[in-house]
Parts: structure tokens; sequence; C-alpha cells
């Protein structure tokens, strides 16, 4: 069953060496917040380079119903008249965030200090999801919810008529919920105070600061420790979105298991708490460099050139990188695959509660495809079989998530015979343009209902 209609099963097979440059689209993390973040600010903000694929089309759609104007001026090109803090109007119908559990967590924590009554609901695989990592830490502003059993959605939360500040330490590491409670702390007074005991990745601080908020980040004995000054008016922004690393690691990792391949990826957002899969691929011995490294909007960026990587290793993946890389670790394992010796990963419950469970969905198609697995509640390892050891041949369950199934049409690339995903309509949730590019760079892709 396809979260967006009819599935399309999609196949890939090994061609010819992939070539080229390959132009991945905007950072979907500072698409999001650029959104939510222009909705709150007082003035126009203008984007250029955002994500334009559904999960952020679904954020766009939901700060125009809080009462921001949010234009499309197309080619990536957006202006977003915002309210100002605690100026979000109630919105006439449901919200629905479509796939994207980034979008919904953050938009629950923006209005959740505002009095207002507000429904979420999402596709069959977000509804899944749990939400009360994030209503939880919400309630202790004076936020109420409302859903299914488990705490999921549909779900309705009512905002806090008079919120108050509150300090909390993140359970486990959450860019979402950290962002949440920060963009509640928004519209409460005082001081609103979130504690990390592992960094994560942290463009809602740097892009809270960009507009103007009173923010402070200390590293202590407890943590990460970052103090928000509620009640600001936000200052519009002029937002060049980078690309997106986690898209990045799709035409990068094809090209690592490929042979003969040689591709370039430009302006590839290297923040160090998002650059974790990078760093893992050169400690395996990927012939991966950084070319043109540079400043682009506070965030470092550079050009990533990957070439075919015959002698690459297994590792064991510190656990502590597991926040910068969390969702790439679907692709890693693919990579892990076709090297030589183990690679194990571990610090990575999260994986089991992402738009499926990441690690058994990887597990079950790996295995189908010849390559031994390994796995635990927090861990799992991926035997290597050398870059022509994949067998491939098999079809694999992409569980409406758009990174498990883009994971295994790049083993195709490298494996001896063609894999299949049974659905690849999620993939237009981050990578609309995916097929193409990879087209374009010489994989071969087909759908199977063409």
């Amino acid at each position: 069953m396809s979260a967006h209609g009819t599935p399309i099963p999609m196949t890939s097979r090994r061609a010819q060496p992939l070539k080229g440059v390959a132009e991945v689209p905007g950072d979907k993390s500072i698409s999001h917040r650029s959104l939510i973040l222009g909705a709150m600010a007082v003035g126009e903000t203008k984007i250029s380079g955002l994500l334009e694929g559904e999960d952020v089309l679904d954020t766009a759609k939901a700060m125009r119903a809080f009462g921001a104007e949010v234009i499309n001026h197309g080619g990536g090109e957006w202006s977003v008249f915002g309210v100002g803090v605690g100026g979000f109007a109630e919105p006439d119908n449901v919200i629905d965030c479509g796939n994207s559990g980034t979008g919904v967590r953050l938009i629950m924590g923006v209005m959740a200090t505002s009095p207002i009554a507000v429904t979420f609901t999402g596709d069959a695989s977000l509804n899944k999801r749990p939400m009360a990592r994030v209503t939880d830490p919400l309630a202790l502003f004076g936020t109420k919810a409302v859903g299914r059993s488990g705490g999921r959605l549909p779900m309705t939360l009512v905002g806090a008529e008079e919120p108050t500040p509150v300090r909390y330490v993140v359970p486990v590491p959450s860019a979402q919920v950290k962002s949440a409670v920060l963009l509640a702390g928004l519209n409460a007074p005082g001081k609103t105070v979130v504690v990390e005991k592992e960094a994560t990745r942290d463009h809602s601080e740097r892009m809270l600061a960009g507009f103007g908020a009173e923010i402070t980040v200390e590293d202590t004995d407890e943590g990460r420790v970052i103090t928000l000054t509620g009640q600001p008016e936000l200052k519009p922004q002029v937002i060049a979105v980078p690309r997106d690393p986690s898209s990045a690691a799709f035409p990068v990792c094809a090209a690592l298991v490929t042979p003969g391949s040689d591709v370039l990826v430009p302006g590839i957002g290297l923040n160090p708490t998002r650059a974790g899969l990078f760093t893992t691929l050169r400690d395996m011995g990927a012939d991966l460099t950084y070319e043109n490294e540079r400043e682009e909007g506070g965030e470092p960026v550079a050009d990533l050139r990957a070439r075919f990587s015959p002698n690459m290793k297994g590792i064991e993946v510190p656990p502590e990188r597991a926040a910068s890389m969390i969702d790439e670790y679907p692709v890693l394992s693919v990579v892990a695959a076709f090297a030589t010796g183990t690679t194990m990963m571990a610090g990575v419950k999260e994986l089991r509660v992402k738009e499926s469970d990441r690690i058994d969905a990887m597990a079950r198609g790996l295995r189908a495809n010849g390559v031994t697995v390994e796995e635990g509640e927090d861990w799992w390892s991926v035997e290597g079989l050398g870059p022509d050891g994949v067998q491939g041949g098999a079809t694999c369950e992409s569980f409406l998530d758009h990174r498990i199934a883009m994971s295994f049409m790049v083993m195709g690339m490298g494996a001896q015979k063609p894999v299949s995903v049974d659905d690849g309509t999620p993939i237009a949730t981050s990578f609309p343009i995916f097929e193409r590019l990879m087209g374009d760079l010489g994989a071969q892709i087909v759908r199977s209902n063409q």
C-alpha cells in the first residue's frame, strides 16, 4: 500500500558507471524551519533553494492555515509573510502532515503556546508513529493533547492560554523534540531551557538566532544547555537553503559501490551535527573528498566528489556519532554490504521509530539479497561481501519509507542481479527528482508498471 496512492514498484540494476554532477534538492530540515520561523516573523522572509518535496509542501500548507501568507514564486523561490510570535490563527480544517514526522512535531511545538485548538493527521505511516515524545514536554507548558491509543495521530492539541516556560531534559537524542520545545518557548514568557545529553542537529538554534531570538548554547557537565528567552519579535530573513546532506547520501553511496563511477555533488551542507555519514564513509576507506569548502548562510558547505571504492573496510561506527547520521544508516548498511569485513552500528534505537522500523526493514531486504545481518534493539551489524559480492535479485518491502526505498535502489546499482522495491512512491516526500537525477548519472531505475 502506498503512502500517496497506487503503489509503484521500482527496479534498479547495474548499468554503466555513474558519471556527472548530481544537483540534489535543498535541505529538508532547513526548509521546514525556514517556513515555520518565517511564519512567526513580522514581514517578508525570502527563501531560495527550498526543497519542494511533499513533506515541505505540507508544512507550507499548514503555515497558510495558521494565517501566514506563503507564496511560491517557482524554481525554489518562496516568500513568507509572517504573523508574528503568538499571532497564529486557529485553522479552519485538520492539518494533514502527510509522511512528515519532522513537520508534524515542529508544527505541534510552534502552536502549543497559542490559545488555539488544532487537529493533526497524516498518512498511514505517520499515523503509526509515537507523538508522546513531543506532547509530553509540551504539556509542561500547559498544552493538552487527545489522540488515539499509544499517543498516535489523528490527534487534537489545545494550546496553552497562559503558557509557562519550562526546563526540559531530552530523554533520547532527538532534534525534533528539542526543536518542538524551543518553538513552544517562543510564545512563553521568561526563559525556556532544553538540555540534551547528546548533541543533535542544531539547525533550529542557528536559525532562531538568525531571526533575532535571544538564544544561548552552553556545553556543561549535564550536557548541551540551550536557553531561549520567550516572546521576541522575530525579524524576517533572506535564506538560501543549502543542499540536503541526507539526499546527497544516495548519489554519493551509489558512486562508491558502482564500478568506474565518479560523481560530483555540489553545495552540500556539512553542518557537523549532520555530516556523520561522510565521516564514516571516509573512515571505511571511501574515495570521498571535499572540494571548495566554504560557508553559506551560517552553515559550512562543500562540493563532494565520490568515486568507486573497491577497498572499503567494515568498521565499528562510534555510537556517539549516531545523532549526526541517524537518517543515513539505511544507505550506510548498503555500502557496508559492499565493503570487506563487518560494520557494527550501535546506539541506533531511534531507527526503530522512524517512518518504519528501519533496522528491521533494512535487515529483511539485505538478507533477501544474500547479505548476513545481525540485530538487537539498539544495534545491528552487516557482514560485507566485497565490491562484487552482493547477490541481489530480491524484491524488498519499502514500508512506506522513502529512505528504505532509495537505499535498495542504490543496492541494485552495484549488485550482481537487479534489486526491486514493492513501492517507490514515498521517495517523493523528500527527494522528488531522485529517479531523474540518478538516471542522468547513468543509473538504470525502472518503474515496473511502465
